[in-house]
């Protein structure tokens, strides 16, 4: 696992030792990173938030990519553990908060969040709701979960703009309307 493109392109990146994570593989995230970019057309100082964070793999590739802020979501403490080590080698700043993304505090909205559920019946449904939930994303902002391949995520809060099956998973893009 490494990290795709931008400052820190090429660096290698520490998965957790956890059963209970399933690191993005790097094909699938760089798929994703390509699906964004043709939409955002920059990650520039972007605020961005990354949902059952893992390794961090996520916000660190978008802060690599020259986001402004990453805020990392993840309950297990082995995980928050290789974020940590993860941000430390890449000299990364970023905000860890060591709670459940089905359950988020309320907070400023971010421009872009990064959600990888576990895989399991109806998880990227329960991400888009507790986001819209919590109002964590702006108006205009994107939301991209990665499910697993076939796996449908059905929201009324915000609009799909793209799914993409790549290996085992399903990208889905979303987007709050500005109105």
């Amino acid at each position: 696992m490494r990290i795709i493109a931008g400052k820190w392109r090429g660096r290698p990146l520490v998965a957790p030792p956890s059963l209970h994570t399933r690191p993005t593989a790097d094909r699938t995230r760089e798929t994703l990173f390509s699906m964004l970019l043709s939409r955002l057309g920059s990650f520039e100082d972007l605020r961005v938030a990354d949902l059952f964070a893992g390794s961090g793999a996520l916000g660190l590739e978008a802060l690599s990519r020259g986001a402004g802020h990453a805020t990392l979501v993840e309950t297990d403490a082995a995980a928050r553990g290789a974020i940590k080590a993860n941000a430390d080698k890449l000299g990364a700043e970023i905000e860890l908060i060591a709670t459940s993304a089905l359950k988020l505090p309320a907070r400023a909205p971010y421009d872009l969040i990064l959600a990888d559920p576990p895989y399991a019946a109806g998880s990227g449904t329960a991400a888009c709701a507790a986001v819209e939930q919590a109002g964590w994303l702006a108006p205009g902002g994107w939301l991209a979960i990665e499910t697993e391949r076939g796996e449908r995520v059905a929201t009324e809060a915000f609009e799909i703009d793209a799914e993409r099956d790549t290996g085992r998973a399903r990208i889905t893009l979303l987007r709050r309307p500005t109105s």
